[in-house]
C-alpha cells in the first residue's frame, strides 16, 4: 500500500508510528545535521524526506516501509559502499541501507555515507539515475529481441 499523501516534511514525520518514528527521527537528524552545512534542503520527493542541493539535486532520501525503512542513495554510488554496509551487518538493497525496526540506526556508518554522498555530488556526479554499462548491455540487448520480434 503507498503512503497517504503529505504536504510537507513534517507532516510525514507527524503520521509516523511509535514503532517507524525512533528510526527516521534519527536518520533524520543524522541528515541535517551533515546537510546543512553542506547548503542541502530538506524537502518532499516523490513523498518520501529528501536532501536537495539548492539547484534541486538530489542527493538522498528516507523510506519507510511496514518492516523496515530505507536510506536511498543513486544505485552508481551505493554500489560502492554496499561491501562496507554488509561487513557492518546492514542489508544493502539496490541503492540503500536497509534497516528493519528491530535493527540499531548506525550513526557511525550513516554520517560515512552521508559525507561522502556530499562529497560524491560536489564533485559533479549529480545525477539521480545514471544508466551503468550493464543497464546499457541490458538495453541493448531487449531492443534486440524487440527487433526480432516484430521482424515476423
Amino acid at each position: 500500500m503507498p503512503a497517504p499523501k503529505v504536504a510537507t516534511v513534517d507532516a510525514f514525520f507527524a503520521k509516523l508510528g511509535e514503532v517507524e518514528r525512533p528510526h527516521l527521527e534519527a536518520l533524520r537528524a543524522l541528515s541535517l545535521r551533515e546537510g546543512n552545512p553542506a547548503g542541502l534542503i530538506e524537502t518532499l520527493k516523490w513523498n518520501w524526506p529528501a536532501y536537495t542541493s539548492p539547484g534541486g539535486g538530489m542527493l538522498w532520501t528516507l523510506q519507510c516501509f511496514k518492516g523496515h525503512c530505507s536510506l536511498r542513495f543513486p544505485v552508481r554510488f551505493f554500489a560502492a559502499q554496499q561491501a562496507e554496509v554488509e561487513a557492518a551487518g546492514y542489508e544493502a538493497i539496490a541503492g540503500a541501507l536497509k534497516l528493519t525496526w528491530d535493527q540499531r540506526v548506525p550513526k557511525t556508518l550513516i554520517t560515512k555515507l552521508l559525507r561522502a554522498r556530499i562529497r560524491d555530488f560536489e564533485s559533479g556526479n549529480t545525477a539521480w539515475s545514471e544508466r551503468t554499462p550493464a543497464d546499457a548491455k541490458s538495453a541493448k540487448s531487449g531492443s534486440a529481441k524487440s527487433k526480432r520480434r516484430g521482424a515476423t
